[in-house]
């Protein structure tokens, strides 16, 4: 928002000033003679603008309906088109931002040079591609071409530009050095050039810009020092340097002279050393980020000198020592981030004091002492993380005070005492989590139903008493609809559990094993409809399993082991269809085991131990794949899993075998309508087939196309595509065809499987039209999209080398050279990146695999297939389960326990694309039965990066050890068991930037990019000193 804020306010000032100027007194005999000369020259020179606007309008794509007012029947109505605004009879501004316009301006780029009196030019928020050079515009004061797609270089001719006082290139793909030529713009004040591709250093000369006022490089490929000439840019307002950028040594100490500076953002760049005192001197700062880098050193006493500031975040680094009580001074301080560093000592006692403190988190550190006890008395606290520290002492009792705490996170400390009893009337209440400490006391009554709680976590403490019932419920506003997890395992907690738990409507995880719960399961449990998990182990719950637990129909894993439970198993368990985990172990159950269960395909674990059953184990269905140790300590059970046969009389068989023949004539004669049936529905489907044209759709008429761009081809050449001889793959997702147009232009064109337009829609077309609009060099381009009353059609950009997948594991494996494997993880990753911090709202791929990686000619990569496995399910599947995400070998783990997939269940399943990288296997099928790629890899290296020469394809000639240590320590990162400690896909990119990459041999692999070269299977002489020698963040 300052960005664009910043923007507006320098383009608006530029053109007011110019306008200013032009209205200054003249004499009467100039103003009278000018008047003349206007008025025999203004229709020359308005037509001149009208055919050069008119001009660039041709060169646009889509230009209606956003352009019908560009009307080339009258020129005169150029001032009163959209975009356009004139004054004295001439353009002064041109304002095509955010109209989704399309095409190259490239060709039309000199055009623009004949609008000379332009003084304000906004082509923002478009799908512009190609180069762009603007010139000749010696008026132009404003220029924005942020938001597009256009690439190549910025060496303008930018003496042209002379007036230039804004220029805004954020958030393209321009891939080049930094331009040098800037340096002749010596009026700019705004210069953004961040979001693009820019490598190379900072030039040093960019510190004569001494009228900047603004300034950002973040997020490029820029490498090198920051130089210290750009401490003498001291009217600067807001600098930003950051993401994604990997720079040398750490920040320039002459950025003290910055004393006008109101926002620093230098984070995650890789900066090290520790930060200058003369950071001190910026006494206007507001916001200082210096985050995620390799800071160390002790926090600056004169850090304290900032009195403005409001925004400080110094987290994930290595900084040390206490936190300096100079810091007292910052009184209007709203943001303190210091987490994830190597601090100690007390938290002070100032902290609490300070008057505008919104948000405080510490976490990672290795605080000692007491919370400081008036914390939270300021009235304004809304987020507060101490966690993983070695704190003591109690929970501060006015952390609430203002009603606004959002979240409070104090887990992993020492505390002891009770949890105040303010906060169960604390309503702002959103997380939670209070977990291994030492707390006492009982659970504050109305605490666990606070109405804005989505998760509560207790656990591994030494709470007591009971859980109160819900006195609020009576109304919606009080029910607690928003709980998805709540975790009071491990406790002291007794009594019955309570009938409100039925109010947790949207509770997906609740844990309460190792308690002393006690009673019935209330009945109301059935009325959790979205929960997943269900913990309830070593307690004292007695009576039987209510057969309401049945319409728990998301559950997945239900563990009721450890109580006194009693009577009959319920049939009514067999209703949860995607049940993976089932135990009922140590408890008093008696009667049979259902027979129902087996028919249960989820379920992959289950115990019956240690109860009173009865009767024959059954071996049908999913019982046929459980060992004995699953129903020992049940002496009246038998069957041959048991080696313990049942006694059965023949008068027991004989209704048996009766039972069998009539089942047998039943299913036969079922059979056989079942094929009546298939066989009407086949015929009328081949009619209707007939109707609309058969396979290719028959003449387009039946088909509607939808295109995302300019296309050179119509549906009728797409649907041409779709036949045997053309294609080129089989999928779950569909069947993919490749088409070659008349003009050369050559397509993929997929036609979806499991999803006809005669389905419910379920948003499908609009997340369609969603991905129609992403626009990104590593993502497959979705041309159009096509259908008609049977089938739905994606037409892609062809990629001309096929997938990853078939590249790795097909024949042309082998040339898949280091360096090349190397570059399409970056590729691929940035790709990914884009989905998920670059699209709003971010795009969870959900079947990230090698074979949705496609490579074009020249082997780079590019994601496909993202965002569209929530929609195709197997038709035969059940509801349920209709829309699994993702492949086999790619699955996150949570995802057996969750059904739920985000963008780290995909950074999951990118990790073992990088395994596959590494080792040129497949996910699955190469270790035997049961073991995946992940498995193997962890049981081959012990994760030890040093042991990757065990799992390195043996295809590969010469590997860069370094880099390929670093390859498999992202991947390691990426496949941890817990998704919260996975990193982010943009870290990722950063990761794997780190390196220093050449160019790729595609011939053969590369010897030249690494000091360090091994053989895959022999083992290096100098394995030490090659480790010694690898960056520090990889030991």
């Amino acid at each position: 928002m300052y960005k664009e804020n910043s923007a507006i306010l320098y383009a608006e000032s530029a053109i007011a000033s110019s306008l200013t100027h032009s209205k200054e007194n003249m004499p009467l005999s100039i103003v009278l003679t000018l008047f003349f000369l206007v008025g025999t020259s203004v229709s020359t020179s308005i037509i001149s603008d009208y055919h050069a606007l008119i001009s660039l309008k041709q060169g646009f794509d889509f230009a209606e309906p956003v352009l019908t007012t560009w009307n080339s029947s009258n020129p005169t109505s150029v001032c009163s088109w959209v975009g356009i605004k004139c004054f004295r009879g001439r353009v002064f501004s041109l304002d095509l931002s955010n109209m989704n316009l399309y095409g190259s301006v490239s060709s039309v780029s000199p055009v623009l040079s004949s609008l000379d009196k332009l003084t304000e030019l906004s082509l923002a928020g478009n799908n512009f591609t190609g180069q762009i050079k603007i010139a000749n515009l010696s008026n132009l004061q404003a220029l924005n071409i942020s938001n597009n797609q256009f690439d190549g270089s910025l060496d303008w001719d930018y003496p042209s530009l002379v007036n230039l006082e804004m220029f805004d290139a954020y958030n393209n793909n321009f891939t080049a050095p930094l331009p040098p030529g800037i340096l002749s713009l010596k009026k700019i004040k705004y210069l953004d050039l961040g979001g693009n591709y820019f490598y190379g250093e900072i030039p040093g000369s960019y510190g004569n810009l001494v009228g900047l006022e603004y300034l950002s490089l973040a997020g490029n490929d820029l490498s090198g020092k920051i130089p210290g000439e750009l401490g003498n840019l001291t009217n600067l307002k807001q600098i930003e340097l950051g993401y994604f950028n990997v720079f040398e040594g750490g920040i320039p100490s002459e950025f003290g002279k910055l004393v006008n500076l109101i926002h620093m953002d230098l984070s995650n760049c890789r900066l090290d050393g520790s930060i200058p005192r003369e950071l001190g001197n910026l006494k206007s700062l507001d916001t200082l980020y210096l985050h995620t880098n390799l800071l160390s050193g002790p926090i600056p006493k004169q850090l304290g000198n900032l009195t403005n500031l409001v925004n400080l975040d110094l987290s994930n680094n290595a900084i040390v020592g206490e936190v300096p009580f100079e810091l007292v001074n910052l009184k209007h301080l709203k943001l303190l981030n210091l987490f994830m560093n190597r601090l100690h000592g007390s938290i002070p006692d100032f902290v609490a004091e300070l008057p505008e403190l919104e948000i405080l988190q510490l976490w990672m550190n290795n605080f000692t002492g007491v919370i400081p006890q008036y914390l939270g008395q300021n009235g304004k606290l809304q987020g507060l993380d101490l966690s993983s520290n070695k704190l003591t002492g109690t929970i501060p009792p006015n952390l609430c005070t203002s009603g606004q705490l959002r979240i409070l996170i104090l887990l992993k400390n020492f505390l002891f005492g009770s949890i105040p009893e303010s906060l169960g009337t604390c309503l702002s209440l959103v997380r939670v989590r209070l977990g291994q400490n030492y707390l006492n006391g009982s659970v504050p009554n109305g605490f666990i139903y606070l109405p804005q709680l989505n998760l509560v976590e207790l656990q591994d403490n030494y709470l007591s008493g009971t859980l109160s019932e819900n006195g609020n419920s009576t109304t919606n506003s009080n029910k607690p609809a928003k709980l998805g997890q709540m975790n009071l395992s491990n406790n002291l907690l007794s009594g019955s559990l309570p009938f409100s738990l039925s109010n947790f409507t949207s509770l997906q995880i609740l844990l309460l094993g190792g308690n002393k719960f006690s009673g019935q399961i209330p009945p109301s449990i059935g009325q959790l409809h979205q929960v997943l998990k269900l913990d309830f182990r070593g307690n004292s719950l007695s009576g039987e399993i209510p057969p309401e637990i049945g319409d728990c129909y998301h559950l997945t894993y239900l563990d009721l082991s450890k109580n006194n439970l009693s009577g009959a198993i319920p049939l009514e368990i067999s209703n949860i269809r995607i049940l993976n985990y089932l135990n009922l172990s140590r408890n008093h159950f008696n009667d049979t085991i259902p027979k129902s269960l087996g028919s249960m395909k989820s379920l992959t674990t289950a115990d019956f131990s240690f109860n009173d059953l009865s009767g024959k184990v059954p071996e049908s269905g999913q019982f046929a794949f459980f060992n004995a140790t699953s129903f020992a300590g049940n002496p009246q059970l038998c069957g041959s899993l048991l080696n313990n046969p049942c006694n059965v009389s023949a008068a027991t068989k004989s209704p048996e075998k009766t039972g069998s023949g009539e089942f047998k004539l039943i299913f036969a004669l079922g059979m056989l309508v079942c094929s009546l049936v298939f066989a009407a529905a086949a015929i009328l489907k081949a009619k209707s087939f007939k109707k609309s044209g058969g396979s290719g759709g028959g003449g387009s008429g039946s088909w509607k196309m939808t295109a995302f761009q300019k296309v050179e081809f119509t549906v009728a050449e797409v649907v041409e595509c779709m036949k045997d001889g053309n294609v080129i793959g089989r999928g779950g997702a569909g069947i993919v065809y490749h088409g070659k147009m008349a003009n050369g232009t050559e397509i993929a064109v997929k036609k979806l499987l499991g999803f006809g337009s005669n389905s419910h829609d379920h948003g499908f077309k609009a997340e369609i039209r969603t991905l129609g609009n992403i626009r990104h060099r590593n993502i497959v381009r979705l041309l159009a999209f096509c259908s008609n009353k049977e089938t739905n059609v994606l037409v892609y950009e062809y990629m001309r080398n096929g997938s990853l997948g078939e590249a790795l594991h097909g024949k042309k494996g082998s040339f898949l050279s280091w360096n090349l494997r190397y570059k399409i993880a970056v590729e691929a990753a940035k790709g990914l990146c884009y989905l998920h911090h670059d699209c709003s709202p971010l795009i969870v791929h959900r079947d990230v695999k090698s074979n949705n990686i496609l490579l074009n000619s020249s082997f780079e990569a590019h994601v496909a297939d993202f965002g569209l496995a929530k929609f195709l399910g197997d038709g035969g599947a059940s509801q349920c389960m209709s829309a699994i995400a993702g492949s086999y070998g790619y699955i996150a783990p949570e995802y057996a326990y969750t059904l739920r997939v985000d963008e780290k269940s995909d950074v999951y399943s990118f990790g073992v694309v990088l395994l596959e990288l590494v080792t040129g296997r497949r996910p699955v099928g190469d270790f035997g039965d049961g073991v995946d790629i992940v498995q193997w890899t962890k049981k081959a290296t012990g994760c030890q990066k040093e042991e990757i020469i065990r799992i390195i394809d043996p295809r590969l000639t010469t590997v860069p050890q370094e880099e390929a240590m670093h390859l498999f320590f992202i991947a390691m990162l990426c496949i941890q068991e817990n998704s919260v400690e996975r990193p982010t896909m943009r870290e990722v990119v950063q990761m794997l930037s780190e390196l220093h990459r050449h160019s790729p041999d595609l011939q053969s692999s590369s010897s030249s990019s690494s000091s360090f070269l091994f053989q895959p299977m022999t083992m290096t002489k100098n394995s030490e000193k090659e480790k010694n020698q690898l960056p520090k963040a990889l030991k």
